[in-house]
C-alpha cells in the first residue's frame, strides 16, 4: 500500500521554497514506488506549475479557489494581510480535506501558523513534518506556537547543519525531532542538460570577464551593497564587469543606483533566465552578497557549476558550504570595502582548483537524490 504524502507551501513569491517543494515531491516518486505525492493549491499560487506536476506525477489539490493574483505581495504589512485571508479562507477546507483524506503524512513549509493550530485543536491521523526555510526568526509568536505545537510534530526538519544546531539551542523543540534534511535544489541530468546547452541565448554578449551574482531584487540580497563595493572595486579593475540576474521590486531601485553611479557600461542588471548554467560557467567567480541565506540555492548552483565563489559570512548556509572560508572566500557581512577587498583578493590567488572541488563536494549534499535517501527514513 503507498502512503499518501502532502506537501502544504502556500507561497506569496516565487522563492526559492518553490524550488524546493517542487523537487522534494519529485524526489519521492522518481527514486521509489512507495508514495503517493500531492501539493496542496491552497489559493492558485501552484497554477502555473499544474503542467510541470502533470509531467512529473504530482497530483494538485485545490484547496479553496484561484485568488492569488488579487493578493497583495510586497511589503510587510500587506504580506501579512495577505497571510490573513489565506488563514481564514483555508481555516475549514483544510480542516475537511484532513479529516476526509487522511494522508499519512503533512509536509509543511511556509505559513504553517494555520497547520500547526489545527494539529492542536484536532486529533488528525496524519503525522506532521514541520520544515524550516530559511533562517527562522524567532520572535516571540513564533517560539510561543512552536513550542505549544512541538508535541504535535512528528518532525522538524533544518537544512543546514548550522540551523540543527540554532534550534537545538533554543530548546523549543524535542531533540529528537530535529533533523538535517539538506534541500533538493539539484536535479542531476536538468543541470547537465542546462549547462551544456550551446544553443541558448543569453541577453548579452558574453565576450568580456565578469563576476556574476543572482537572486531577487530584494533587501535580503543586498544588491545595493554589491554596486557600491563593485564602484571601489572597478576603480582599479576597469576590464571586468559585474552581472546581476534576478527580478524583484527593488529592480527600479538598482537601476537608479548604477545610472547615478555612470557604471551602465559595467553592471548589466538582467531579468530572470531559463538557464542561468550559461552564466555561471563563463564568469571568472561568483559574487554571493545576501544579509541571510539558508543554504542559498545559487550558492549551490554555482559550487556545482564549477564556479569559485566569494560570500558574505552570513547567517546561515554560506558558511558550512564554504567549509568557513576553506574552499572559497568569505568576508564580513555589509562591511564596508570588506567585499572589494575580497575581490581583488581573488585576483591574485594563484591555482583555486582545490577549492573548487572541495565546494563541487559540498554542494552535492543538496541533490534531489540525496534529499530523498534522509526524507525517505523519516518517512518510513
Amino acid at each position: 500500500m503507498k502512503k499518501t504524502i502532502y506537501y502544504w507551501s502556500p507561497c506569496l513569491n516565487k522563492v526559492g521554497t518553490v524550488k524546493a517543494t517542487i523537487n522534494s515531491a519529485n524526489s519521492l516518486l522518481k527514486y521509489s514506488e512507495d508514495y503517493n505525492v500531492k501539493i496542496i493549491d491552497v489559493f492558485g499560487e501552484w497554477h502555473e506549475y499544474k503542467k510541470e506536476f502533470k509531467e512529473k506525477g504530482i497530483e494538485a489539490i485545490d484547496l479553496t479557489f484561484n485568488y492569488y493574483k488579487y493578493l497583495p505581495k510586497t511589503g510587510y504589512v500587506a504580506s501579512r494581510i495577505s497571510y490573513i485571508i489565506i488563514i481564514l479562507f483555508s481555516f475549514f477546507s483544510l480542516i475537511a480535506l484532513l479529516k476526509k483524506n487522511k494522508p499519512e503524512f503533512l509536509i509543511i513549509h511556509l505559513i504553517t501558523s494555520l497547520p500547526l493550530i489545527l494539529f492542536n485543536i484536532f486529533n488528525f491521523k496524519t503525522k506532521l513534518i514541520l520544515r524550516i526555510s530559511g533562517l527562522p526568526k524567532l520572535d516571540y509568536l513564533r517560539k510561543k506556537l512552536w513550542k505549544f505545537s512541538s508535541k504535535d510534530l512528528f518532525k522538524i526538519t533544518c537544512p543546514t547543519i548550522q540551523t540543527l544546531s540554532y534550534l537545538e539551542r533554543s530548546k523549543i523543540f524535542d531533540l529528537n525531532k530535529l533533523a538535517h534534511l539538506p534541500d533538493p535544489i539539484i536535479e542531476i541530468n536538468d543541470f547537465r542538460k542546462k549547462i551544456n546547452d550551446n544553443n541558448f541565448k543569453p541577453e548579452v554578449e558574453l565576450n568580456f570577464d565578469f563576476f556574476l551574482s543572482v537572486g531577487r531584487f530584494s533587501k535580503q540580497k543586498n544588491f545595493g551593497y554589491l554596486i557600491d563595493e563593485f564602484e571601489n572595486f572597478f576603480l582599479k579593475n576597469k576590464n571586468i564587469k559585474l552581472i546581476i540576474i534576478g527580478g524583484g521590486e527593488e529592480k527600479n531601485k538598482l537601476k537608479k543606483l548604477i545610472k547615478n553611479k555612470n557604471l551602465d557600461d559595467n553592471i548589466f542588471l538582467l531579468d530572470r533566465t531559463e538557464n542561468v548554467f550559461h552564466y555561471m560557467k563563463r564568469a571568472k567567480a561568483f559574487v554571493l552578497s545576501s544579509l541571510w541565506e539558508d543554504p542559498g540555492f545559487v550558492l549551490i548552483e554555482s559550487a556545482l557549476s564549477n564556479l569559485f565563489v566569494i560570500s558574505s559570512n552570513c547567517p546561515n548556509g554560506p558558511k558550512e558550504i564554504l567549509d568557513y572560508g576553506k574552499s572559497g572566500i568569505l568576508y564580513e557581512n555589509n562591511k564596508k570595502n570588506a567585499l572589494s577587498f575580497s575581490l581583488e583578493k581573488y585576483l591574485s590567488l594563484g591555482n583555486v582548483k582545490n577549492q573548487k572541488v572541495q565546494i563541487k563536494k559540498n554542494a552535492m549534499k543538496y541533490t534531489q537524490f540525496r534529499h530523498f535517501l534522509k526524507l525517505d527514513k523519516f518517512l518510513k
